[in-house]
């Protein structure tokens, strides 16, 4: 199943209409909730995620809606679906860095067909879909996006995460058989980085969500990368699958994944 252009600028059109409303929200006093897990909940992400649901249901009617903030992940099926992370970043979007995300991502036979990933308050949104190739747009000027080849020997531009998994992360870069650049980044901007070709991988060992990763890994692999665990197995997607990902590695240049193995023989 691939989806059209019409229905992939229709989900761009969602994803920026949400994005009003959280910058609304941004521009002002933000109250701070608590959630289950002790991560934090605004009301950006409410706003966002009721809008969002909504305009897919209006849009996509009978498709399952899956949010970080709504729906249920038990009892569910269907082969075709919408993961939506209304507000990823929310830790960066109290801090007003600016690299909070709107994640939204249509999801079939396990794979991401289609994905849009706005930061509202950086003027950028990442879209692809499948067989439509991947883009970013700036001001309302889309560019095609593609990896960056990675040069053997070269210093390997690495991106990840301020606040998770940082052990893990420390001991897998000083593994490493080439010089390394590090730079953190928030949300799911990361994926978009290696997208771009701003940066060759980026490993994540800490904890993320289905609906963390799936609209940013068509934009990424819609792009030419990759995005597999550490197993070698692409991170796939589904109701009878665990809500929480495994570990992954985020790759522009496929060839890469031959680099690193052989620097751990």
């Amino acid at each position: 199943m691939n989806v059209t252009r019409k229905q992939l600028d229709c989900l761009c059109e969602i994803a920026h209409t949400a994005g009003q409303a959280v910058m609304e929200v941004y521009a002002s006093s933000t109250e701070v909730w608590s959630k289950a897990d002790a991560s934090p909940l605004t009301q950006a992400d409410l706003r966002a995620d009721a809008i969002i649901c909504s305009e897919l249901a209006r849009y996509f009617p009978g498709l399952l809606i899956l949010s970080e903030e709504s729906g249920s992940w038990q009892g569910v099926g269907g082969e075709t679906f919408f993961l939506v992370d209304p507000l990823d970043g929310t830790k960066e979007f109290l801090r007003r860095n600016g690299e909070f995300t709107i994640n939204i991502a249509m999801i079939a036979h396990g794979v991401p067909i289609a994905g849009v990933v706005l930061a509202p308050a950086l003027g950028e949104i990442y879209f692809a879909g499948q067989g439509l190739g991947s883009w970013k747009s700036t001001g309302g000027e889309a560019t095609a996006l593609r990896v960056r080849d990675y040069a053997s020997g070269a210093s390997l531009r690495v991106v990840g995460s301020r606040s998770h998994g940082a052990d893990r992360l420390i001991d897998w870069l000083a593994a490493l058989p080439v010089p390394h650049q590090f730079t953190p980044a928030g949300s799911s901007l990361k994926f978009c980085r290696v997208a771009e070709g701003q940066a060759d991988i980026y490993p994540r060992f800490g904890p993320t969500s289905q609906w963390d990763t799936a609209a940013a890994q068509c934009v990424l692999e819609s792009a030419g990368g990759s995005v597999i665990d550490l197993q070698g197995n692409r991170l796939r997607y589904g109701c009878n699958l665990p809500l929480l990902n495994p570990a992954f590695l985020a790759v522009g240049d496929c060839s890469l994944h031959a680099t690193l193995n052989s620097g751990r023989q």
